[in-house]
């Protein structure tokens, strides 16, 4: 297991798109839903403890080896926005290019076959977390911090948000990280069907309005 080959994947500056995306905070924004470091911190604990989890475990059991065709099913299963399954997959894509490239892998070339449009991105990050080496918790941590960290990053573009303030939502979140991330890999462990399905209805109903919109900043 290689500590830093986790630190490449988890890095924001990994390209493989995350960038392009706020997460939902986009929409939070324009709506006056987060305004202050209280309201990222607020906004990121819910989507952390929701779709984070979901994700998270996901791709812990791309990571532990569960088939990754079964899995995309189960993230389209989880995923009731038809907007955030076109984002999921459209990242996923994007992952899988540059994870080809990094870490090549017999496991990844199948999936990218399988699913040429894209397969899931929690579903391919998985994936490359065990291609570069990596196991499954390391792959929920990877994924729960994309969740939280994506948001933040966009917040600080949006608001002007001072970003040590965004920087210390985020260190303050670590212990839920762990915490996310550890019962997401214990869920991994026990098949496809034990994987959680928790989600953010909010969520869901502003990344269909915000898909809609003719101008934005980030594509979700």
């Amino acid at each position: 297991m290689s500590r830093a080959a986790l630190l490449v994947l988890a890095d924001g500056r990994f390209p493989a798109g995350g960038h392009a995306h706020s997460g939902g905070a986009e929409p939070a924004v324009t709506q006056g839903r987060i305004r202050t470091a209280d309201d990222l911190a607020a906004f990121c604990r819910g989507r952390l403890h929701t779709t984070g989890l979901t994700a998270a475990a996901l791709a812990a059991a791309a990571a532990h080896g569960l088939d990754p065709l079964a899995l995309d099913e189960a993230a389209d299963a989880r995923t009731p926005s038809p907007a955030l399954r076109a984002t999921a997959r459209k990242l996923g894509r994007q992952l899988m290019r540059a994870a080809r490239a990094t870490w090549p892998s017999p496991e990844l070339d199948a999936l990218a076959a399988a699913r040429p449009r894209g397969a899931h991105q929690p579903v391919v990050l998985g994936l490359t977390a065990r291609a570069a080496g990596l196991g499954p918790e390391d792959a929920a941590h990877c994924a729960a911090y994309e969740t939280v960290s994506g948001p933040a990053t966009a917040v600080v573009r949006l608001l002007s948000l001072d970003p040590f303030h965004a920087t210390a939502v985020l260190a303050r979140l670590a212990p839920e990280l762990d915490r996310v991330a550890g019962q997401a890999a214990e869920a991994a462990r026990h098949g496809i069907d034990a994987l959680p399905a928790a989600s953010a209805p909010l969520l869901d109903i502003t990344a269909e309005a915000h898909a809609a919109w003719p101008v934005r900043l980030f594509a979700s």
